[in-house]
């Protein structure tokens, strides 16, 4: 199975699907963390238009699209920006690929109204085995949603705030918005096991 992860810098996901034995690229404006798995540093877009994949998952940047931030918007003019975020995201899902997955933070209506498409499912890390929370929404095309693997939802709520939601009380600095796009090893595992093999390679229903 030929997957191409894209925005990915750091290698997780791409390792997840390689690890299961699928043929991956992993494509980012930086370079990857990850020297194991074969990563192309560029746009996206040039990439899809050299190779073909059966399988795409992306994950653009969630900026100007998260309803966290959506109070921006109007304070700094960031209009234009969020317009131009969302037909990247757009286009991705929209990519000539057989089984998509596009993954970001729940999205304000203004981005929803652009994209075109609600997401299909919202999960959280704690659903795979991460005692923690944050929201991620799932986008998907021909595949079925990701099943829970390891449920210790009882778990994190029993931990202090800022352990469960760690990453939101990331401190501040250059790297923190590289700390809090990785993917979870555990949802990257989900997504493997669950797409990258077995039924995940015929049509979801």
């Amino acid at each position: 199975m030929k997957v191409v992860i894209g925005c990915e810098f750091s290698g997780v996901v791409g390792q997840a699907f390689q690890d299961v034995g699928c043929d991956v690229t992993t494509s980012d404006l930086l370079p990857s963390e990850n020297p194991n798995v074969r990563h192309y540093q560029g746009d996206i877009f040039e990439l899809l238009k050299k190779e073909r994949f059966d399988l795409g998952i992306f994950h653009p940047p969630c900026f100007r699209i998260c309803n966290s931030g959506v109070m921006w918007l109007e304070k700094r003019n960031l209009w234009d920006e969020m317009k131009k975020a969302c037909l990247f995201f757009k286009a991705l899902l929209e990519a000539d690929i057989d089984k998509i997955a596009v993954e970001n933070p729940i999205p304000h209506k203004y981005a929803l109204k652009i994209i075109g498409k609600k997401y299909n499912q919202i999960i959280q890390p704690y659903m795979f085995g991460h005692p923690e929370r944050k929201a991620t929404c799932l986008w998907l095309k021909n595949l079925p949603e990701l099943k829970p693997t390891k449920d210790v939802k009882k778990r994190m709520e029993s931990l202090p705030k800022k352990e469960a939601q760690r990453i939101y009380y990331t401190s501040p600095g250059k790297d923190r918005w590289k700390i809090r796009s990785r993917t979870f090893k555990g949802i990257a595992q989900a997504m493997a096991s669950q797409w990258g093999v077995g039924k995940a390679n015929q049509n979801a229903d």
